[in-house]
């Protein structure tokens, strides 16, 4: 595929206490009643100083706790105003220190019965309905989530800031019909990179490719970007799914021309891995511009590189240890 242009495509503040959208506002007015409470409690009841009953009801102790504004799970420090209503600390920065609900000032008082209630639960993964069987006490659960492997990836696409997420067959077809990527069967490719003006260059991806072999996806990135005074050109090959999965492939990259090669072999790297985590750590086949233009020949006024490659997969033998690769034809 030739290609003789490049064209890449390329806050927070405060909200009036009348533009914060209120989902279900929760009111705590006490201290918890006991000091030990059951993991599967599905019933709430907090008393005041007086014992009189301020909850009592079939609402969930997973619901007491979401924010009534964000409707996100909060965490310390949860915060409520004088007449009980309960608010997360990213929504209380953002009403201006007002409650959203009953619009008193809420000062900073602490609910800490929410709090106590919290540190005795444990809860399922968020990713559970995807195949995360994982069960965290309550302040282990977002940490974990942040990591979970089970979670949505980032689109691969690094030409414009794309903020879609999904699960791989989602990202794939995302790839092919909005950012209209090309799609290739096999685990051999031989591509031809083409620019009039080598001089010119922006941080702009030239090309991404996605290869279906081994039932993976992978995607084959090939870019020019400045890296000090000079400009570089770089190709590298990135596994659609966890790392775990990625260490189980090889690839290699080649690009010569007037009798001379460079050749790269490694480990795709995961989409986990952005793509500019992976370009600045120069993980892959990296060409100077030199090198570049004399592999293209002629009078070096035209960029013509010719890259090739293929991916493998790793057979293990029964001791772990790597054996011969398994080159798919």
């Amino acid at each position: 595929m030739e290609l003789d242009s490049i064209e890449c495509i390329s806050s927070s503040g405060g909200i009036d206490d009348d533009e914060i959208p209120l989902h279900h506002p929760h009111i705590i007015h006490s201290q918890f009643s006991s000091s030990k409470t059951p993991n599967n409690i599905n019933n709430i009841n907090i008393s005041n100083n007086d014992g009189i009953s301020a909850i009592h009801s079939t609402t969930s102790v997973h619901e007491l706790l979401e924010c009534p504004v964000c409707t996100i799970s909060m965490y310390p420090p949860i915060h409520q105003c004088h007449n009980g209503h309960t608010i997360c600390s990213t929504c209380k920065a953002r009403a201006h220190n007002r409650c959203p609900t009953c619009r008193q000032e809420l000062g900073d008082i602490r609910c800490l019965a929410l709090e106590k209630v919290a540190e005795s639960l444990e809860l399922p993964c968020k990713y559970s309905s995807v195949g995360c069987p994982e069960i965290f006490p309550y302040y282990s659960k977002l940490k974990h989530e942040s990591v979970c492997n089970f979670r949505p990836y980032n689109c691969p696409y690094a030409g414009s800031e794309c903020s879609v997420v999904g699960d791989i067959p989602y990202l794939v077809a995302h790839l092919r019909d909005d950012h209209k990527v090309d799609m290739h069967s096999g685990c051999t490719f031989n591509h031809r990179y083409v620019k009039s003006n080598p001089r010119e260059v922006e941080n702009a991806t030239w090309m991404l490719t996605v290869f279906n072999c081994f039932g993976q996806c992978f995607c084959l990135h090939f870019e020019a970007f400045q890296l000090g005074t000079a400009p570089v050109y770089m190709a590298f090959l990135r596994f659609m799914g966890d790392e775990t999965e990625a260490r189980n492939y090889s690839y290699s990259l080649e690009v010569g021309g007037n009798g001379r090669k460079l050749t790269w072999e490694g480990t795709p790297r995961s989409i986990r891995d952005s793509h500019r985590k992976v370009r600045d750590s120069h993980d892959g086949l990296v060409i100077q511009r030199n090198m570049a233009l004399f592999f293209s020949g002629g009078e070096r006024k035209e960029l013509k590189l010719r890259v090739t490659g293929r991916i493998w997969k790793e057979q293990q033998n029964p001791d772990g240890v790597a054996c011969m690769p398994n080159l798919c034809t």
